[in-house]
């Protein structure tokens, strides 16, 4: 069996589940279930805390996990991102005190830097030819600047709401941009048929949750200008109708940009146009 680990709790958990679920494994039903046997599509599910998935991964113990690239590249261990998931965005930022005179990479020489992640901001520092005392704090990292252990800190912002409540203020460029992860032991072929299974299952419900199918009539002439605004995620099929003056086009189009695409459409003179969701692909 493919034994995969899944964050059982945090922000990547719902997702990470969700996705699993759409792509036909079967998930725990009880929150105090740690491991979860599905013998119908060969796999074992391991809920497990999200900061120990990397080092499972990484020893081989478990063949694939979901989890953050943070959280991988923080680990230090051998695991290997196989495949990006969509979800869970994040963007890793050094912020400092707005009256502090420190707004480049180059100020932070010689500073305390607090942060969960410590490895990650070591390894960016050194690679700069930066040397800075990281200190290693399990949360709520903005804090201590204010309380005099740290002169900055380096952490994940989404909106920079809490950073500017401290009184704190983003600089420099990203140290990284993260999001939720597919990954493998180095003990595991990446042509292994049981990863292919399971990879070819995720993109499915990844394919389905970006793209919506459109089928619309439009006259011949007017085909290959139809074409050009919708290129679609694959080549549209194009087929001929009773009139032959018309044609049937069917494509995958982005979910995001559907109200556009069908308004330029009805300009080149498109009718009957129909959107479908699409279903994941459980093969």
């Amino acid at each position: 069996m493919l034994r995969i680990a899944v964050p059982n709790k945090g922000m990547l958990s719902e997702p990470a589940w969700n996705i699993l679920s759409e792509a036909g494994y079967r998930l725990r039903s009880n929150p105090r279930q740690l491991v979860v046997e599905d013998p119908d599509n060969e796999i074992e599910l391991f809920y497990l805390r999200p900061l120990d998935i990397a080092v499972y991964v990484g020893r081989g113990t478990i063949d694939v996990g979901i989890t953050g690239r943070d959280l991988l590249l923080n680990s230090g261990t051998e695991a290997i991102e196989h495949m990006q998931l969509g979800f869970g965005a994040s963007t890793f930022r050094f912020a400092a005190p707005n009256d502090a005179p420190i707004h480049e990479l180059a100020d932070i020489d010689g500073k305390r830097v607090a942060s969960s992640y410590d490895k990650l901001v070591s390894d960016y520092l050194t690679g700069h030819g930066i040397h800075a005392d990281i200190i290693h704090l399990d949360g709520a990292v903005e804090s201590s600047v204010q309380l005099g252990v740290a002169d900055l800190i380096a952490d994940v912002v989404s909106t920079g709401t809490t950073l500017r409540n401290a009184g704190l203020r983003v600089f420099g460029d990203p140290i990284l941009h993260s999001e939720a992860i597919l990954i493998r032991s180095p003990r595991l072929d990446a042509e292994d048929g049981r990863l292919t299974v399971l990879g070819r299952r995720l993109q499915g419900v990844l394919t389905a949750q970006r793209y919506v199918l459109m089928d619309f009539d439009i006259p011949v002439e007017k085909v290959s200008a139809a074409v050009a605004i919708t290129p679609g995620f694959e080549s549209p099929t194009v087929s001929p109708l009773h009139d032959k003056q018309w044609a049937a086009v069917r494509v995958m189009v982005p979910k995001a940009q559907v109200n556009q695409l069908m308004d330029r459409l009805y300009d080149v003179g498109a009718r009957a146009i129909i959107v479908t969701a699409l279903q994941a692909s459980r093969m």
